[in-house]
């Protein structure tokens, strides 16, 4: 097979898989669950419940908010203690649901067998019902930022979806959630994703893996070639050069099928690609094939001092605490808890945050890697923007945003900055380009949002 990748910038940090051969265990239920109206893009979802409510697991709890939201479910039963605000791993309080738990009883209508569905087995299924089961579910992507993902499977009028990519790659250090999902749910990956290419009425579908991970592509190559051989349907395993960060769309789209998603407001279904995690397929499987509402996912808990880190399925508003606390707690060292992985994950203030729809990995930097060095003048070497995926100008833009030149930012297309930290991880000098980049950003969008709105 020919190795791909895409065609700007990268780097190769180091691996770090250090639970890449932990089974996935089934973590236990919190005390307490503390679930955040904002676990997706757009609009926070509404409480539907009230302090002292009785819950079960697949509980709606709060509804959409609106067309961009996405619905959020009990992953456990109990009593709703109160609706108020808790830390999130932005750092600050949100609203949010919190219950208390006093055990495990599920709501009838979920599946809770093990029996594989297939496709063929239900005539019921129409594209239509499909993108209906999603939404209601409350599936969103599960590999980056949270977008409601019945949205992406009704692209606009002025595009037009030719193929499906599943977003196997997982470049980021030290996550190895997905790589776990693969190996332990292949089947039910593959349904979900004949689910999504069904639901985008398009018949060929790619499920993108880096190299570094021989033995789940000859496990879905080879249970490609036996499900998909013969049918209606076409797709390919295609094995990408380890490359970071090679599991951002724009990055995906041009490695899997050389096609350049063009500046925003563009999405890859401009060039005819929709591209969904591997984990959002299986997901979509469990709301589709057995009414399950996407209340848990599968976390790494990671680490060099973590004396053992490991793969989980956990139930989201669990504490991260309580995960940490499983892998043998809190290394004695200076430490830092991130939810994500080291490159664009977020530093936490609390180990109280709850894990969310978003959150593939909790992972706790030690010793040297938790402390930034001291920031050098810039040497003007250019290695941001060699690095840079997008092809922009780091040094320029975190420059421009530092001193708040704001309309120069947005001519420089800072919106276009997917936040990878590349640019950061390779300067010799030890400059916060990310952090100055991400503050700009906000800010343009922020701008670019109000002038949209006087229109």
């Amino acid at each position: 097979m020919k190795i791909r990748t895409f065609s700007i910038g990268g780097i190769h940090p180091e691996e770090n898989k250090l639970s890449n051969d932990a089974t996935t265990q089934v973590a236990a239920l919190p005390v307490q669950a503390i679930f955040p109206l904002s676990q997706h893009i757009g609009a926070p979802a509404k409480p539907v419940v009230a302090k002292g409510d009785k819950v079960k697991v697949g509980t709606m709890i709060a509804e959409a908010g609106g067309f961009v939201s996405a619905p959020i479910y009990s992953s456990v039963s109990g009593t709703v203690l109160k609706i108020d605000t808790a830390v999130d791993a932005t750092g600050y309080r949100k609203p949010a649901i919190i219950i208390n738990v006093d055990g495990d009883e599920w709501e009838e209508s979920i599946d809770r067998s093990n029996k594989l569905e297939t496709v063929e087995e239900h005539p019921e299924l129409t594209p239509e019902e499909i993108v209906n089961r999603i939404k209601v579910a409350g599936v969103t992507g599960m590999g980056g930022a949270g977008f409601p993902t019945f949205i992406k499977l009704c692209p606009p009028p002025t595009a037009k979806a030719e193929c499906v990519i599943i977003n196997a790659v997982e470049c980021e250090p030290y996550i190895t959630a997905d790589y776990r999902l693969m190996l332990e749910k292949s089947d039910e990956i593959l349904v979900g994703l004949e689910l999504l290419m069904k639901a985008a009425k398009v018949t060929r579908g790619y499920i993108g893996i880096e190299t570094n991970k021989p033995q789940a592509i000859e496990l879905l190559a080879d249970k490609c070639a036996k499900k998909f051989g013969g049918s209606a349907y076409e797709v390919e395993v295609v094995p990408l050069k380890q490359r970071y960060p090679q599991g951002g769309e724009k990055q995906l789209v041009d490695a899997v099928i050389n096609r350049q998603v063009p500046a925003p407001p563009a999405i890859p279904v401009n060039v005819g690609a929709i591209v969904q995690n591997v984990g959002t397929a299986f997901a979509v499987y469990e709301a589709v094939m057995k009414h399950k509402p996407l209340f848990e996912r599968y976390t790494t808990v990671t680490g060099k001092k973590l004396r053992q880190p490991g793969n989980y399925l956990v139930r989201m508003g669990t504490p991260m605490k309580d995960l940490i606390a499983v892998c043998g707690g809190m290394p004695e060292e200076d430490s830092k808890v991130l939810a994500g992985g080291p490159m664009m994950g977020k530093a936490l203030t609390s180990t109280d945050v709850p894990v969310c729809k978003g959150t593939n990995s909790v992972t706790i930097l030690s010793g040297e890697d938790a402390v930034r060095k001291e920031p050098q003048p810039c040497i003007r070497c250019a290695k941001c923007v060699s690095a840079c995926p997008m092809g922009l100008e780091p040094y320029l833009l975190a420059k421009l945003s530092a001193v708040s030149n704001w309309e120069r930012c947005e001519s420089e297309d800072i919106v276009s900055c997917i936040e990878c930290g590349s640019c950061q991880f390779t300067c010799p000098a030890h400059r916060p380009l990310l952090d100055n980049i991400r503050l700009g950003k906000q800010t343009v969008m922020g701008i670019i949002r109000s002038r949209q709105a006087k229109k």
